[in-house]
C-alpha cells in the first residue's frame, strides 16, 4: 500500500464520474431522435442527475463522519455503477430521467469523498499539483466518452455508452476493497488511535493530530472565522460548474448548430476535455508556487475571454484553440476551486466544506444544461449560449477576486 495508489484509485474512480458527464453530451441527439424530446426536455433529463449530484454532495459529510471515507468511497463507486448499467435499460425520458437521479446520488457523493482522501494523503508541497493530477482523471473519463462516442455511437447505439459506465465494479470496487485505506483523520478523530499509528506507519506518514475545532458540519463553515470564504467559495462553484456542464451538455450540439458534422462536433468535446487535463496540471503547480488565489482568478478570466471569442464562430483552427483553452478555464478551474476549498477547512470538517461548496454549486450545474436548452430552443440561436457562459464566467473571477487572504491548512498562501 502507497499513498500513491490511493490517489490512483481516487483518480480512476473520478474518471468514471467525468465519463458520466460527457456521456450524456455524446448520446443527447440520439436520444432526441429515438424519443422525438425538445431541447429543453433533453436538458431537464440533463439536470436530473446533476439534482441527485446535489443531494449525495450535501449527503457526504453525514456519511463520512458516521461510515468513514472509505466506506462512503466503495457505496459511492458501488451505487452509481449499478444505476449507469440500469439506465441503459431505459424504456422511456422519464424512466431515464429517474435512473440519472438516482445514479447523480453516488456521483455527488463519490468527488468530495475523493478530494478529502486526496489532500489528506498527498505530500504537503505537492498539495495542489497532485489534486489536480488526480482530478485529471476526471477530464480522462470526459476524454474517453467523447473519443468512444465517435465510433461507436453510428454502430451500436447509445445504450452502450452508458454500459460502459458501470465498469467502475469491475476495474475500481475490488482494487479499492483491497487497497484502499480508512482516512488517518477520520480514524484519530473517532478515537481509534493505534488503528491509525499502524496505518500511518505502512504508509510512512505521521499521525495527523485531533482537529482543535470544536465545531461540525455545516454549522462550522457560517460560523467566524469561516463565513466569508464560505459563502465565495459557494458562489465560485456555482459558476464554475454552470460554465463545466453547460459546456459539456451543450458543446456538440451548439457546433452541430453553426454548421459541423456530429463526429466533428464531438471531436470538439474531446478537445475541451484534453484542454483541461493539461491546464489543471499547469495550474496545481502554479498553485503550489504562488497560491491559488491568482491562478483561479486567471482561469475565470481565461473562460470568460474563451467563451465571449467563441460566440464570434472564428475559423476552425482557432475554435480548436478556443475550445481547450476553455476546458482549462472550466474545468481545470474547477479542480482548482475544489483543492482551495478541501484545504480551506479543519480536518473535521473537510468532507462537510467540500460537500457543499460542491452542492451549492450543483444548483449551476442544474442551471447551466436546462438554460441552455432553452436557449437552443428559441429564436437567439444556439450561439447565445457562449454569451451567458461568458457573464457567468466573469462572475465567478469576481467571487474568486473576493476571496480573503489567507493561510491554507496546507501551508500554501491563498
Amino acid at each position: 500500500m502507497s499513498r500513491i495508489l490511493i490517489i490512483v484509485l481516487c483518480g480512476l474512480a473520478l474518471a468514471f464520474d467525468g465519463y458520466d458527464l460527457v456521456v450524456y453530451g455524446t448520446t443527447i441527439k440520439a436520444l432526441r431522435d429515438e424519443w422525438g424530446i425538445s431541447a429543453a426536455e433533453a436538458g431537464t433529463i440533463g439536470s436530473a442527475a446533476l439534482v441527485g449530484m446535489l443531494i449525495g454532495a450535501l449527503l457526504v459529510g453525514t456519511l463520512t463522519d458516521r461510515w468513514g471515507r472509505r466506506r462512503t468511497f466503495l457505496l459511492s463507486v458501488a451505487w452509481f455503477s449499478v444505476l449507469m448499467a440500469a439506465a441503459a435499460a431505459a424504456t422511456s425520458p422519464d424512466m431515464f430521467l429517474v435512473l440519472r437521479f438516482l445514479a447523480g446520488i453516488g456521483l455527488g457523493g463519490l468527488m468530495p469523498t475523493a478530494a478529502t482522501l486526496t489532500i489528506e494523503y498527498a505530500a504537503e508541497k505537492h498539495r495542489a499539483f497532485t489534486y489536480a493530477a488526480m482530478q485529471s482523471g476526471y477530464a480522462v473519463g470526459g476524454i474517453l466518452a467523447a473519443t468512444l462516442a465517435i465510433p461507436l455511437l453510428p454502430t451500436a447505439g447509445w445504450r452502450v455508452m452508458y454500459l460502459i459506465g458501470a465498469a467502475p465494479l469491475i476495474l475500481v470496487l475490488p482494487l479499492a476493497l483491497r487497497y484502499l485505506p480508512e482516512s488517518l483523520e477520520y480514524l484519530v478523530s473517532r478515537g481509534r488511535h493505534d488503528e491509525a499509528k499502524a496505518l500511518a506507519a505502512r504508509l510512512g506518514v505521521p499521525v495527523p493530530a485531533p482537529s482543535e475545532h470544536s465545531g461540525s458540519g455545516v454549522r462550522t463553515l457560517v460560523q467566524r472565522p469561516y463565513l466569508r470564504r464560505t459563502l465565495l467559495f459557494w458562489v465560485a462553484s456555482f459558476c464554475g460548474l454552470l460554465l463545466v456542464y453547460g459546456l459539456n451538455t451543450w458543446l456538440p450540439e451548439i457546433m452541430r448548430a453553426s454548421g459541423y458534422p456530429l463526429g466533428s462536433a464531438l471531436s470538439f468535446l474531446l478537445v475541451f476535455n484534453l484542454g483541461s487535463v493539461f491546464g489543471a496540471l499547469l495550474g496545481g503547480r502554479l498553485s503550489d508556487r504562488h497560491g491559488a488565489k491568482p491562478i483561479i482568478l486567471g482561469s475565470f478570466a481565461l473562460a470568460a475571454v474563451c467563451a465571449a471569442a467563441l460566440s464570434t464562430n472564428p475559423g476552425q483552427l482557432l475554435i480548436y484553440v478556443l475550445v481547450g483553452l476553455s476546458g482549462y478555464g472550466t474545468i481545470g478551474t474547477m479542480h482548482l476551486i475544489n483543492a482551495h476549498v478541501t484545504r480551506s477547512y479543519p480536518a473535521g470538517v473537510r468532507a462537510t466544506g467540500i460537500g457543499w461548496a460542491l452542492g451549492v454549486g450543483r444548483l449551476g450545474a442544474i442551471l447551466g444544461p436546462t438554460v441552455g436548452g432553452v436557449i437552443i430552443d428559441s429564436s437567439l440561436g444556439a450561439i447565445w449560449n457562449f454569451y451567458l457562459f461568458a457573464v457567468v464566467a466573469v462572475l465567478g473571477a469576481v467571487a474568486v477576486a473576493a476571496f480573503p487572504r489567507t493561510r491554507a491548512l496546507a501551508g500554501a498562501t491563498s
